[in-house]
């Protein structure tokens, strides 16, 4: 690449070499003209004849060998104990008598260098998959997540006066306690995310039985196909819901195939498990809310903005509904 101060730009290269190999200049000529060596000429004048105007250009710096990196074998073995092991660089070279840097290297080039992009059960480097349309793959899922008390919990008063208003509150459906503590009972974020556009669609239900996973999945199949989705896969755990023989039924009768993840491989339905995290991030203890009533009002909101405002890093920064051929509803 030209610096600041360099002699030649790839211009003035040309013209250098076309006096030479064209015009018969001598070096010497032509390297007092263009106020250069008599080496430099004969380099530019050298690649003109080699490789004409194109090699007037700047060449990569690279060596074409590096007798310095280090054997395929060993760099095998960095990466065998890395996945064996999940060790990092330092206890690696210890192990292998390297130096730390050199295997940080080595774990960068295979994309080993972040423990986080190997999965943590079997160590093996994360495989993303992301389906060709929507509709082709729904993953469902149910977050339980536990009831604020009316004036607000622990997030706002503190340990003491929030669990004054755990006891105080009141729900007839419930005992008062359950082991000592106030029962202030769970809601039940029932999710549905579409793999290719990342559509999502949440209600908060007070229960997962079966009848209450198959009621929310009628509305939310509802929800994809007037946005133009037509579901044909759906995705969830083993939760005795959807072990059950209402929602095979259910989808059968759409015609859609149901798929269920391998026991304690929660990965597998990894995009609505990275949704629920957003939605707890920036939902539900995004803010200290007063009741659940209050936090309960404001998921409508901040749906429709995960839908149609946020940025997906997954979309390259831009939001669900920029895949979704009729979110709005324009077409119908």
């Amino acid at each position: 690449m030209t610096h600041a101060n360099a002699p030649l730009t790839p211009v003035g290269r040309l013209r250098l070499a076309r006096c030479v190999v064209e015009e018969g200049w001598p070096l010497r000529r032509a390297a007092e003209r263009f106020q250069v060596s008599p080496t430099t000429a004969a380099r530019w004048a050298s690649r003109y004849r080699e490789s004409g105007e194109v090699g007037m250009a700047d060449r990569s710096s690279r060596p074409h060998h590096s007798p310095g990196r280090l054997p395929t074998r060993r760099e095998r073995r960095i990466v065998k104990v890395r996945l064996a092991r999940r060790w990092g660089p330092a206890r690696i070279a210890h192990l292998l008598g390297l130096n730390p840097s050199t295997v940080h290297r080595v774990l960068r080039r295979f994309g080993l260098a972040r423990l986080a992009h190997l999965d943590r059960a079997t160590a093996a480097p994360v495989r993303r998959y992301e389906h060709a349309a929507p509709g082709d793959l729904v993953h469902v899922d149910i977050k339980k997540l536990g009831n604020i008390p009316d004036g607000g919990g622990h997030k706002v008063h503190g340990r003491q006066a929030g669990g004054r208003n755990s006891s105080a509150h009141r729900d007839p459906a419930r005992p008062r306690r359950v082991h000592g503590r106030p029962n202030l009972g769970y809601a039940y974020l029932h999710n549905a995310v579409d793999d290719h556009s990342r559509l999502a669609y949440t209600e908060i239900l007070p229960d997962e039985t079966k009848h209450t996973a198959v009621a929310f999945w009628h509305r939310a199949q509802a929800f994809f196909q007037a946005a133009g989705v037509a579901v044909k896969r759906v995705l969830t755990d083993n939760g005795s819901c959807y072990r059950s023989n209402l929602w095979r039924d259910t989808l059968a009768q759409a015609g859609i195939t149901h798929k269920r993840t391998r026991a304690y491989r929660p990965q597998t339905n990894g995009k609505v498990e990275r949704y629920n995290r957003t939605l707890l991030d920036e939902w539900a203890y995004a803010q200290a809310y007063r009741s659940e009533t209050e936090r309960r009002e404001t998921l409508p909101r901040w749906l429709h903005t995960y839908n149609h405002h946020r940025g997906h890093t997954a979309l390259k920064g831009q939001p669900p509904a920029s895949r979704v051929p009729n979110l709005t509803g324009q077409y119908i």
